[in-house]
């Protein structure tokens, strides 16, 4: 029976590294081993070009290549014969390849040695399994499949965005066996994620951000693609991300208005998860691992069909929130509350829209907007009650888009002030409805934006 490069792809992981034999144009072969095979397609495979060796005039010169190959679990041998096809220097699959590199070398001590110039894409024409004793494979750890259709069933049964969010980090941690996860949705305009859910981490990072682009999260999303590394990388930890990009941007000094992204301090294995629908991106799905290569490639597929299923369960409740929205409940003016004890200070910055209580910061950006928003009407008429379509349509909370998920701010907001036990409270009161609750009165001040 012929095989498959999709039955072998547990050799492509870099546990035991594989080796590339090739051969000039007049004859003089070469052999050396190979940093990275990656997996592309089913008839395809991706070497790493890091140097101009002469591996690489040798396939510049003459496109065939021999590759060992070792599976880490059975120590059965394989051999592929190869043809390059072409070089990518930029993209998903350059990036994907790019990131594991990082885990790579600093696996190895040569962070800072490597650097990837190129993806060389090569068809497979042949894989041979060499004859030779061979272990049994051991037990898979989980049924995959069974994992992601119990999941499946279960998020079908939410109805609304915030039980979604909660579900999908019980669902891995039930079904999964994985304990460190967190969500976050995409401000497209400001070029940055947000978290909105966590599970696993002594402190929720629940408004924390990081700008596209930057470690495994930013790049997933920036390049539509799930990014996976197998070990610590110092490039791709989220401590490192962030200050490099308040630091490019000049906003070093902004730090006291960040909230740390929650994560563990050595993420050994991190798989990140672009969250779509049709071409949109509408987050991520990130999870992390003290093990290394704790996550493979079955492991990344149950992960993007799972994102899959997350992203259209949340495009589904996102138009049937605003389609079913009770307007009258919403709109309605409800007596005004009777808050008591000393006046709570709320100060907004028009700057960047974040609010800060009685001195200390709370949020800032959309849900810093909404908030205020929400403050001034109520500090003006005593109004309570709120519908989340009056609110995606009022041109003082600048949403970014209309079709931007204001259900997701909303959460983001409401888990905020739950989070920093301050006397303001959100309350979901029907579909597409809330209440604010002020426990203290207001005294609210604005700080307009420079210039």
């Amino acid at each position: 029976m012929k095989l498959k490069l999709d039955a072998i792809r547990g050799c492509l992981d870099g546990a035991i590294p594989g080796t590339i034999a090739t051969c000039s144009a007049d004859g003089v072969p070469n052999a050396a081993y190979l940093s990275q095979v990656q997996y592309v397609d089913a008839d395809h495979v991706a070497l790493s070009w890091q140097f101009f060796n002469t591996t690489r005039r040798n396939i510049l010169a003459n496109p065939f290549a021999r590759v060992a190959l070792i599976d880490p679990l059975t120590a059965a041998h394989y051999r592929l014969l190869l043809r390059y096809r072409r070089t990518e220097e930029e993209g998903p699959l350059f990036e994907i390849m790019r990131a594991k590199l990082a885990g790579i070398a600093s696996h190895t001590g040569m962070a800072g040695v490597f650097r990837l110039l190129g993806a060389d894409v090569y068809r497979v024409l042949e894989i041979v399994q060499v004859p030779g004793a061979t272990l049994p494979p051991p037990p898979p750890r989980a049924n995959l499949l069974a994992a992601l259709r119990a999941s499946v069933e279960e998020l079908c049964l939410c109805s609304e965005l915030d039980g979604l969010l909660a579900q999908t980090l019980d669902c891995l941690e039930r079904h999964f066996d994985i304990h460190h996860a967190m969500i976050l949705m995409l401000d497209s305009s400001a070029g940055r994620l947000y978290t909105v859910a966590s599970k696993g981490y002594d402190a929720s990072g629940i408004g924390s951000e990081i700008a596209l682009g930057d470690g495994v999260i930013g790049v997933a999303a920036r390049e539509r693609t799930p990014i996976r590394i197998g070990h610590f990388a110092a490039d791709y930890s989220y401590g490192k991300a962030i200050r490099d990009n308040l630091e490019r941007s000049g906003q070093a000094a902004s730090m006291d208005t960040e909230i740390p992204l929650p994560g563990l301090p050595r993420a050994n294995s991190q798989l990140a998860v672009p969250i779509r629908t049709g071409q949109r991106v509408l987050g991520v799905l990130y999870v992390e691992s003290a093990q290394e290569q704790r996550f493979s490639y079955d492991d990344e597929d149950v992960m993007v069909s799972l994102a899959g299923g997350l992203g259209a369960a949340m495009q589904l409740l996102h138009h049937g929130t605003q389609d079913h929205c009770d307007e009258n409940r919403g709109t309605a003016h409800l007596p005004p509350a009777a808050p008591t004890g000393p006046p709570l200070q709320v100060r907004h910055f028009g700057e960047n829209d974040s609010i800060f209580l009685d001195a200390e910061y709370l949020i800032k950006g959309v849900a810093g907007s909404i908030l205020w928003t929400l403050l001034r009407d109520h500090a003006e008429t005593g109004r309570t009650a709120f519908s989340n379509r009056e609110l995606r349509l009022d041109p003082r909370i600048r949403l970014p888009d209309i079709s931007d998920n204001l259900e997701a701010r909303l959460i983001l907001l409401s888990r905020r002030l739950v989070e920093r036990k301050v006397p303001i409270r959100i309350e979901k009161t029907s579909r597409g409805c809330f209440a604010l609750r002020v426990e203290r009165p207001l005294q609210l001040s604005h700080v307009p934006a420079p210039g």
